[in-house]
């Protein structure tokens, strides 16, 4: 076949020579990592000595601290291989068991209650009023006993015979822990006087009768206690 003026013949490759500039076998020299991948490598061997000091020392937060670490920087790499074409894979979510909260005490266990050593007093005994806090959990509780928080109150009937607070010169916070089945208490000797708020002197004394005595610590209030004074 006749080849058409002006066009050229296809040339023939010649059977057994390489085309030029073609790498010969074994001539071409490695190369060297770039100063990114050494990078990486320096924070993987960190990340895998943060690991091995967790497990030495047996610290389960340290050891969770460096897996954690190492997943991070596991994907930072995969995202900066995965750059160029695009796509990279979404790790699936593993179920994780959620952890239980730490039990606390049950502030609505603890009580507060009244009682005085004697049902009925003679004329010039002086009630000891005693305020009991227990704790009625199975947990300890911290509580505060401080004189910030009592009040010692004795009414009779309407009347608002006396309270600690009254005449109070300075108050307190006394932080105490107490056990499961165990109370504290506090004693206050009544002297059978008067009180109003402000501590101003009252002329009026307390004469015979019944009297109720009622124990308070902060917005914990106990049941009423009853004693007769002669």
């Amino acid at each position: 076949m006749q080849t058409p003026p002006g066009k050229k013949q296809p040339s023939k490759k010649q059977p057994g020579k390489k085309p030029a500039g073609s790498a010969k076998p074994g001539g071409a020299k490695p190369r060297k990592p770039s100063a990114a991948v050494y990078r990486r490598r320096r924070l993987f061997a960190g990340g895998a000595l943060l690991l091995v000091l967790g497990l030495t020392a047996g610290g389960v937060a340290s050891v969770s601290g460096a897996l954690n670490a190492k997943s991070e920087q596991a994907s930072s790499t995969q995202t900066e291989g995965s750059a160029e074409s695009g796509a990279q894979a979404t790790p699936s979510a593993t179920p994780s068991a959620t952890p239980s909260a730490s039990p606390t005490c049950d502030q609505k266990l603890v009580t507060v209650t009244a009682a005085t050593n004697k049902a009925s007093y003679g004329a010039g005994e002086k009630p000891l009023l005693t305020l009991k806090v227990a704790n009625g959990g199975k947990l300890p509780c911290k509580v505060n006993l401080g004189t910030s928080q009592m009040e010692f109150l004795v009414t009779s009937g309407s009347d608002r015979v006396f309270s600690s607070k009254d005449c109070q010169a300075e108050s307190e916070d006394l932080i105490k822990t107490i056990a499961p089945g165990k109370s504290e208490t506090a004693n206050f000797p009544w002297p059978r006087n008067r009180s109003v708020q402000g501590c101003e002197e009252i002329a009026d004394g307390v004469g015979a009768g019944y009297y109720v005595f009622i124990a308070k610590l902060g917005p914990k209030v106990s049941p009423p206690s009853v004693f007769q004074l002669s």
